[in-house]
């Protein structure tokens, strides 16, 4: 098969679509098929995906100013003779998706992880009934809310849960040279609201009233990073709230923390649950999208209601003192995403599923 995936998110921004966009390639290029991967020169997406050796067509901030990309993608999709289209923003499916489906690309698809159509506009009904050909997503959760709407019968939505590999080796990051004696409660994602970081950071603030213990460190960065910065001092705890900015592999600071903690208020199917759960390592997580089909409460770790720092704080208090609890959680955890979220058997559902794809485009 010959497919191109598209995201034109801003160069500075990476999270776990374009983690999935990138492994969802590699899966596929590894299986024989021609995979390439368009995205804005100089992004965190395109220099991720070149890590690993993907082509990647490149489009310059001026070639999307001025709308010429286009023109790029149709030209690269008719030259390779491009079967399959996947796109990742809404701005990508109504741009690049037209182009291709004016240009005959045989399937046109989206693959969203959390909720990106809205009932209320529109245009987002018009793109997903008149250019799109199906929508990938990774949780059941989102797949039922898209039905609730109405737009197009069940099969258009095709349920695929991510997959992740295990890292045959990874050293700890050495957190007792800084924190001696300390427990390291670690989280990784962009600032940005939907993460909720400012509950984790109430909830911190909660638990530092009895205890000085606890160190809290996140991975990431976002236009809310002064804010947070900001609260965390504010609430006298930027001591013990630790923020370490873009990490490239969060997986050493997984393996020496002990305690993962998800505060997010929206998430499609959380990948970084799974790398923690990866390194045997308990996880206390918001009841969002995707976290249930994941973990199982009271066995892998502890769920919490979202937007609320005092279950936060009480979920992590109840097991952060308690060793034999935190090891039995990880290694559950471990279990449950050796057995059923492998990047592999992500891989073979995403080949079926756009193999069938073709043949029911052609059949017609």
């Amino acid at each position: 098969m010959q497919i191109a995936f598209i995201n034109l998110i801003g160069t500075s921004k990476f999270g776990g679509g374009e983690k999935w966009m990138v492994s969802a390639a590699l899966q596929l290029a590894s299986k024989g098929h021609d995979v390439l991967l368009i995205g804005r020169a100089g992004s965190k997406f395109t220099d991720y995906a070149a890590s690993f050796g993907l082509e990647c067509l490149c489009i310059t901030k001026w070639q999307k100013a001025t709308g010429l990309y286009l023109l790029a993608i149709a030209r690269r999709l008719s030259m390779q003779k491009n079967e399959i289209l996947i796109c990742n923003l809404n701005t990508d499916v109504r741009s690049a998706g037209l182009a291709a489906k004016m240009r005959g690309t045989p399937v046109i698809l989206a693959r969203h992880g959390s909720l990106n159509y809205s009932k209320k506009k529109w245009r987002y009904r018009l793109s997903s009934k008149h250019i799109l050909n199906g929508i990938i997503t990774n949780n059941q959760t989102v797949k039922n809310i898209y039905a609730g709407y109405g737009w197009f019968d069940d099969q258009f939505v095709k349920v695929i849960n991510n997959g992740i590999v295990i890292p045959e080796k990874i050293d700890p990051h050495d957190f007792a040279s800084r924190y001696t004696g300390k427990k390291i409660i670690y989280s990784a994602g962009r600032l940005a609201e939907v993460k909720g970081f400012n509950f984790l950071i109430e909830a911190a603030s909660i638990l530092k009233k009895t205890r000085d213990d606890l160190v809290f460190v996140i991975s990431g960065e976002g236009k809310l990073d002064s804010e947070l910065k900001q609260q965390a001092k504010a609430a006298g705890i930027e001591e013990s709230f630790v923020f370490l900015g873009f990490t490239a592999d969060i997986y050493p600071f997984l393996k020496g923390c002990d305690l993962f903690v998800l505060s997010s208020i929206l998430e499609g199917m959380p990948n970084v649950v799974m790398e923690a759960m990866a390194m045997q390592k308990p996880v206390v997580a918001t009841d969002v999208n995707g976290v249930r089909e994941l973990m199982i409460d009271g066995r892998t770790g502890l769920i919490v209601p979202p937007k609320d720092p005092e279950a936060l704080a009480a979920a992590i208090e109840g097991i952060i003192d308690n060793p034999e609890t935190l090891t039995e959680f990880g290694w559950a955890g471990y279990e449950r995403v050796n057995r059923e979220f492998t990047m592999a058997a992500m891989g073979d559902k995403l080949e079926r599923h756009l193999k069938q794809m073709l043949r029911v485009k052609k059949d017609n």
